[in-house]
């Protein structure tokens, strides 16, 4: 399918119309385009074998044409000729975190800026002060988030490398000679962000699999082509490494290059100590100065030849370390399926895609009991907050969809902003007419780490608020969090009952699993939820999980693992 790079080649063009001062109304249509077809469920080439494209939303005689050009020939020559006038690394500049689409026409067209290096040298010398309106301090967010990108670009989001790793696992699996694949590394720890991707397959015909590898569409360059291993790199810039390896072997070789280097560590002391041995090549008995191989086909087996209960892939961190070789039993971390409901989500009330009653027909396809439309609060203009008087009308059309379904609960809440002094942006007469009140900061990210943290303290305290969103306000590769006293905010959580979310949203994943290791033992409850503005999204969830099982969380840790009518117990204290 070539819906995503067809997406993403339609979003450049409307960026690139937009630097150059093209009608808005053109510019807006490219967005909307590439909207639609990044969501569309279907292939856009079917679509256009079947003569249906112009039935797609936003979809007008002017960008068939160039889609069609697209899907025949690879290419849009209008869009190449717009690149000759300004170049696509114009487009790297406005990703910089405080500059923007009209930031980066500025310092193109008054200083030549045609790339994020440029960009970074017109500051150090001092050229972005010559601009009208440019203050030191503009200057200063400027570099810091050009360190944040630089720093962002080594690694990818897990969205982003569990869809590229799904892509080449879904093809290879196709193939008769595959008997096993699987991802290793950080991405199987479900670690934050990914840097490369490993994959692992037991094959009877090892080169065959390496030359459908290095030959598949994702592929842009082929950097190794061996017979047991190659390496290549995709059209986002992606390393991805494949082994095949032995099946007799093939546990011991997961287990290995899964890690992490630390847990690895460990697991060869602990070998040693038995006067035995682990290696990607097998899980080893030492007799004398000979090796004999113990079952290592699977990692359960060699758990078991090592006298160890199965580890699960995310506990092999440092986080956690001491309970993990406490010897204690490992809990039962908590899954996908333990999950009976998502309390933050947005429909079309604030800035999402869809309305109340589609966002409740998803969420109860994939077998939730219950659904919390938690919208935007008033204040946050930019994502289009909810009036009062708005509110009042989503709570009526709240009831009259409930009286419709059976078997599901679509609860009403809010998204409230907490304000620069800790003041929430609903009054109480307003937040007592809701179900459920999760409340966070979308601005003042510069204040002190005191002030900050005194805002999030003071939203625990009010007697409306069920739990703190994403409390560290980061943005994966472009906003790092913010400083707060954590032990601070996790003791008022604790003594209040107010939950802390893991916003499963992949460029958020707030808390992260370290700082929700910390407040699980400080005796906080979480929430997990996707901040789904789509349907769509409301499959984050898994990553969301991820970071949980990072954490230690089980199934009692989780407030929405709850059925409904324990769910409306808690929100009632």
């Amino acid at each position: 399918m070539k819906n995503q790079q067809l997406a993403d080649l339609l979003m450049r063009f409307g960026q690139l119309l937009e630097i150059s001062d093209e009608n808005p109304f053109k510019v807006r249509a490219y967005y909307k385009a590439a909207e639609n077809i990044s969501s569309l469920g279907e292939d856009v080439e079917l679509i256009w074998k079947g003569d249906r494209l112009a039935e797609i939303p936003g979809i007008g005689k002017a960008l068939e044409e160039k889609i069609i050009e697209y899907l025949q020939t690879g290419r849009v020559q209008a869009y190449e000729r717009l690149t000759q006038e300004i170049p696509e690394s114009v487009l790297d500049v406005m990703e910089v975190p405080s500059v923007g689409p009209k930031k980066a026409k500025l310092f193109f067209k008054e200083l030549g800026v045609k790339s994020v290096d440029d960009l970074k040298q017109a500051a150090e010398q001092g050229r972005l002060l010559t601009l009208s309106g440019l203050k030191q301090k503009t200057v200063d967010n400027i570099l810091s988030g050009i360190a944040i990108l630089t720093e962002g670009q080594k690694r990818m989001n897990i969205a982003t490398a569990m869809e590229i790793a799904g892509a080449f696992i879904g093809q290879l699996k196709k193939l008769k000679e595959v008997r096993r694949i699987d991802a290793a590394g950080s991405l199987r720890r479900c670690k934050e962000t990914i840097g490369d991707i490993d994959l692992l397959v037991d094959a009877s015909d090892p080169q065959k699999v390496m030359d459908v590898f290095v030959s598949l569409p994702e592929v842009k360059k082929i950097q190794a082509h061996g017979e047991t291993k190659s390496s290549v790199r995709t059209y986002e810039n992606v390393q991805v490494d494949l082994r095949v390896i032995p099946g007799h072997v093939y546990g011991a070789a997961l287990l290995h290059l899964t890690g992490s280097q630390a847990f690895n560590v460990r697991l060869r002391q602990l070998a040693i100590k038995k006067e035995m041995k682990v290696s990607e090549y097998g899980i080893f008995q030492i007799q004398g100065d000979k090796e004999k191989l113990l079952p290592s086909e699977t990692e359960e087996k060699c758990f078991e030849a090592l006298g160890l209960c199965f580890v699960p892939p995310e506990l092999r961190e440092e986080i956690g370390e001491e309970e993990l070789w406490s010897g204690e039993k490992l809990p039962k971390l908590v899954g996908l399926s333990d999950l009976k409901g998502d309390l933050h989500t947005h429909s079309t009330y604030s800035d999402g895609r869809h309305s109340v009653e589609q966002m409740a027909q998803a969420a109860q396809a994939l077998g939730y009991e219950y659904l919390a439309l938690s919208d935007h609060s008033a204040k946050l203009k930019v994502a289009r907050g909810v009036s009062q008087e708005d509110l009042l009308r989503k709570i009526k059309e709240i009831e009259m969809i409930n009286k419709k379904l059976k078997g599901f609960r679509v609860l009403c809440g809010s998204e409230v902003e907490i304000d620069s002094d800790g003041n929430l942006d609903y009054n109480d007469n307003v937040l007592s007419q809701l179900d459920f009140v999760i409340a966070s900061v979308h601005s003042g990210f510069e204040q002190s780490k005191d002030q900050l943290t005194r805002r999030l303290v003071a939203a625990c305290r009010n007697k409306y608020v069920h739990a703190i969103g994403h409390p560290f306000g980061r943005h994966i590769g472009k906003r790092n969090a913010y400083e707060i006293d954590f032990n601070e905010l996790c003791k008022v959580a604790a003594d209040t009952g107010t939950w802390l979310e893991i916003n499963s949203c992949p460029i958020r994943l707030d808390l992260d699993s370290a700082n929700a290791y910390f407040a699980r033992r400080m005796g906080v409850r979480f929430l997990i939820n996707t901040d789904a503005h789509s349907v769509e999204q409301l499959s984050f969830m898994k990553f969301g999980i991820g970071v949980g099982r990072r954490a230690w969380l089980t199934k009692k840790d989780i407030i929405n693992t709850l059925s409904l009518q324990d769910l409306y117990k808690e929100l009632g204290k």
